[in-house]
């Protein structure tokens, strides 16, 4: 195939504006104090810590960030940080990954047999998507990257090229260890649907051993297993409390799957999914979808409602394959738009009723008034010393090796510990309290060990006199 759209101004500049707001949108929240610990602040330590080659052992998490979702991902990511350590190179890759998801769905829409501008109309159905203007919103996290991967890894797949599909493919079992299970779909789609046996299988071989290793060795070794699976497995718990009392309720109990399928917020979560591409999905292209199958079913099965809407990283790996049936129908001519207007005017009109850049003028500024205050403080602690703080601030301060929230249960803490204590009692973050505060402010008033070397406009920061 022939690489026609680089030479494309058009594309290039609609990736390259995408890029843009992306980056600027999510490093405007950042400054903002609207970032969060969880989960930009963990992935920004763990990162920073590989930088420096130390052991990148999660204050938050409590164990080593492998333990989590065995992401191999951060290795590579942490050479930025060896360039120069700062969290915006996060906001930047991720920017750059959703944008960069277009050209796939570009060089996918003209191997279907689209005409440029129609190739074009796509790629800008998929920046559109309001899932992607609002994961950029929402901190930074590894699954961004598997987006293009899946397409490239579809394309390559399209294109008989052997070497690009077991790099994306590669690339998409790094970012997370449960993608390993959309991976083995992607073999079985192509191996029982599109044809293409060899590639299947060697799908189907790297997904169910990356799941093995990841989840019976990477994993158990690098954090406390049962309470990391306890973890995950509390959304499913109305199905079993562990793997194999789920698999025997499901053979025994199957009511209860269909209890947690068909639900008010099921429904609701569908439409927000099918809504921006309804108009380019037929029954007659629906095997693309199949891929898509286990990331559909957890987020339809689970009990967080976080994992049913369009504002976090859970549906991400359904778009992909979302294109794909997309493109597949146009081509066919079986949507029911066919002109670019139409399409693009379907997808703006979706994109100005899901996207949520209304938060840059309501709760994005609900802590303007500490704004000043708060970097005046940041700027006092001068060293890499143990710091505690809140949720909004600790992804500011998250590059040490020792960082805690003051959320609730942070009253128990020994603040001797800390080398900093950084409080904003007017915005408290999240899982907090103003009683929490008020605790935490008293109990280091009284210790002889600390001084309060800041205080304004409610912002409190309290200093280790060794360290002043």
């Amino acid at each position: 195939m022939k690489l026609s759209y680089l030479k494309s101004s058009s594309f290039l500049i609609i990736l390259v504006i995408s890029i843009i707001i992306l980056f600027v949108c999510s490093s405007l929240k950042h400054i903002l104090f609207q970032s969060t610990a969880w989960d930009l602040a963990i992935f920004d330590q763990a990162i920073y810590l590989i930088s420096q080659g130390k052991i990148p052992i999660s204050s938050f998490l409590k164990i080593h960030i492998l333990g989590d979702h065995a992401a191999l991902i951060f290795y590579p990511l942490s050479l930025f940080y060896k360039l120069y350590p700062s969290v915006y190179w996060l906001l930047l890759i991720q920017a750059f990954a959703l944008s960069l998801g277009a050209l796939p769905v570009y060089y996918l829409s003209q191997y279907h047999g689209l005409n440029k501008s129609k190739s074009l109309t796509m790629s800008l159905v998929y920046l559109l998507y309001p899932l992607i203007f609002n994961i950029n919103l929402f901190d930074f996290h590894p699954d961004v990257i598997a987006v293009p991967s899946i397409l490239w890894s579809i394309l390559a797949a399209y294109s008989h090229n052997l070497g690009l599909f077991i790099l994306a493919i590669i690339i998409t079992l790094s970012c997370k260890s449960v993608l390993s299970l959309t991976i083995i779909f992607i073999g079985l789609w192509l191996f029982c649907f599109a044809k293409k046996q060899r590639l299947g299988s060697i799908a189907i071989g790297l997904g169910i051993s990356w799941f093995i290793i990841s989840t019976r060795f990477i994993i158990p070794i690098f954090s406390d297993n049962t309470s990391n699976i306890s973890r995950h497995l509390e959304r499913f718990n109305y199905l079993g409390n562990s793997f194999f009392e789920i698999a025997q309720n499901l053979i025994f109990k199957p009511w209860l799957f269909f209890q947690g399928l068909f639900n008010l917020p099921n429904l609701e979560y569908l439409l927000l999914l099918l809504i921006p591409v309804i108009w380019g999905l037929s029954s007659h292209y629906f095997t693309p979808l199949i891929p898509a199958i286990p990331t559909l079913a957890m987020n339809l099965l689970s009990q967080n409602a976080l994992q049913k809407d369009l504002l976090h990283q859970y549906s991400l790996p359904i778009i992909p394959f979302l294109m794909v049936a997309v493109i597949m129908t146009v081509a066919a001519k079986k949507s029911w738009f066919q002109q670019n207007k139409y399409i693009i005017t379907w997808s703006l009109i979706c994109f100005l009723a899901l996207a949520k850049y209304g938060y840059f003028t309501s709760r994005y500024l609900e802590s303007l008034d500490t704004w000043k205050a708060t970097n005046e403080a940041i700027t006092q602690i001068s060293t890499k010393g143990n710091v505690l703080t809140s949720t909004y601030i600790a992804p500011h301060l998250s590059q040490r090796p020792i960082i805690k929230l003051a959320e609730n249960g942070a009253e128990s803490f020994d603040v001797n510990e800390f080398d900093y204590i950084l409080l904003n009692q007017r915005h408290l973050g999240r899982e907090s309290s103003p009683e929490l505060i008020e605790t935490i402010k008293e109990t280091v008033g009284q210790n002889a060990n600390f001084n309060l070397t800041y205080n304004k406009d409610d912002i409190y920061l309290f200093s280790q006199k060794i360290k002043q």
